[in-house]
């Protein structure tokens, strides 16, 4: 089963383009959930989530519907979280867990995150921070990707992101592994030239896939099913909902292709 959604669903935007002329932000969601089954809270990331915040936005959402949840940035890119913002990141989590739609918390490193024996051990101490949540790490340093990563993270019970981004040095290229089911592909665009130059964030993700790029991942998806039962696809090209377009794109190529 592939859960197909996007990172980030409350973007101006995407007023006019996504959602109707005049949709208020407290109706996104909504609108958002009657066509995707899952998506990414990114908000999370800049402040520690409240329990109100999450019960909030999981009663906006059907039964079925899953959230991957981003770390906070104190958690992985500061990395100066003592156990009581980790604490408080779970229990605010609780209301996505008691009802089952908590598919992922996200833990996305940044490049300076090096493959080095201590930043193994900071992944084991995340890990048991957050006893018995879903856990997917997402790394963007190549170096992490070999035999003994994919082991060790298999062993501690954290599940690889697999990435779709620019042909840069250093970063990352398309790979199909499953290290702890379910299995997880973000799809950040291929805008080479604003990945390090740009003045807005946005910039580097503003990117649209044509069809042909997509098809390439077919394979790769095909086999993650096959190793994992569920596939959780997110597309970050947000800018002007382009994630938008590129999720119905490969949810249609995947029907067609009857994956």
């Amino acid at each position: 089963m592939f859960y197909i959604g996007t990172a980030g669903y409350s973007y101006p935007d995407w007023v006019g383009n996504v959602y109707p002329d005049g949709t208020k932000k407290g109706n996104m969601l909504e609108l958002y959930a009657r066509e995707f089954p899952f998506v990414e809270v990114n908000s999370t990331y800049y402040h520690l989530p409240g329990s109100k915040m999450i019960q909030g936005i999981m009663t906006k959402t059907p039964p079925a519907f899953r959230f991957a949840v981003k770390a906070f940035r104190r958690m992985t890119h500061e990395r100066d979280a003592g156990k009581e913002t980790f604490v408080r990141f779970t229990e605010a989590l609780t209301p996505l867990v008691d009802a089952g739609k908590l598919a992922f918390v996200l833990a996305q490193f940044p490049y300076s995150f090096h493959h080095t024996g201590e930043n193994r051990d900071y992944l084991g101490r995340f890990r048991e921070m957050l006893p018995g949540l879903p856990v997917a790490v997402e790394f963007r340093n190549s170096r992490w990707i070999c035999q003994d990563t994919f082991k060790f993270l298999k062993n501690e019970g954290l599940s690889l992101v697999c990435v779709d981004e620019p042909a840069l040095k250093g970063l990352i290229k398309p790979l199909a592994v499953v290290t702890v089911p379910p299995a997880y592909v973000r799809f950040h665009g291929r805008n080479a030239s604003r990945w390090y130059n740009h003045k807005e964030a946005y910039e580097r993700y503003d990117y649209l896939y044509a069809r042909d790029e997509l098809t390439g991942w077919l394979p790769r998806l095909a086999l993650l099913r096959e190793k994992a039962g569920e596939v959780y696809v997110s597309f970050n090209n947000h800018y002007r909902g382009q994630a938008v377009a590129n999720a119905r794109m490969i949810r249609e190529m995947i029907d067609s292709a009857g994956l």
